[in-house]
């Protein structure tokens, strides 16, 4: 299947499962707090760490960063790794405050590429997590990519099962517009299909893009067929 299927694919996830509105949350510092939290745990977990911080008036940048790694991690227990990610949000907020006035205009102001690196060196931020950042809190046109991504676009020959985080992110950033709104629903796009649909056991016969242009192109379709 060439690149150009791109943005045939999405037209054809949009039409499936309408605009996701994602990422769900109240201000920008929650999103970023929440692409901290997220990490390797489903979004429900993340989003009842969130909930908890709310609930203890704490889901704050200054509190964060002043705040015990154990009072912040007693509180994000559902998130999984809860020691490990307390660090990280704690040392997260202070740069946050420290160097972007705790302001997501200043952040969203700077760079991409600068603020990308920035972000890149604090501890225990990966790359999707900082670009989920990017994306979804500054507006940045940075394309999110994830294990779905490896799974489905490997699955309709676009990608190599192995690939790298960066080779599928130049998939997508090389092939279609730098619009962040496209962006950002598109990965909101290609998760949702990974979680209900496009599953290590295919769902095949409920994908809305396995016959995109009128043909099957999925590798997992056609071996379906053959079984």
């Amino acid at each position: 299947m060439p690149a150009d299927t791109l943005p045939p694919i999405y037209d054809a996830l949009l039409a499936a499962f309408g605009h996701r509105h994602w990422w769900p949350a109240e201000t920008a510092f929650e999103t970023m707090i929440g692409a901290i939290l997220t990490q390797n745990v489903s979004w429900t977990n993340a989003a009842r760490a969130i909930r908890n911080l709310e609930d203890a008036g704490m889901l704050d940048p200054h509190l964060l960063a002043g705040a015990g790694a154990d009072e912040i991690a007693r509180r994000i227990v559902p998130s999984r790794f809860y020691n490990q990610k307390a660090e990280r949000v704690r040392e997260f907020s202070r740069v946050y405050v420290a160097e972007f006035a705790a302001d997501p205009a200043v952040m969203a102001a700077v760079e991409t590429g600068t603020l990308r690196e920035r972000l890149l060196a604090v501890r225990g931020l990966g790359k999707e997590t900082v670009d989920s950042i990017l994306l979804y809190a500054c507006g940045k046109p940075v394309f999110v990519v994830d294990a779905y991504t490896r799974r489905i676009f490997s699955r309709y020959g676009l990608l190599p099962p192995d690939a790298s985080y960066d080779r599928m992110q130049r998939l997508f950033m090389e092939n279609l517009p730098p619009d962040a709104a496209l962006f950002n629903d598109y990965h909101a796009q290609v998760v949702f299909l990974g979680n209900t649909v496009c599953k290590k056991s295919p769902l095949c016969d409920r994908c809305p893009i396995r016959a995109v242009n009128g043909q099957v192109r999925c590798a997992g379709a056609l071996a379906h067929f053959f079984l």
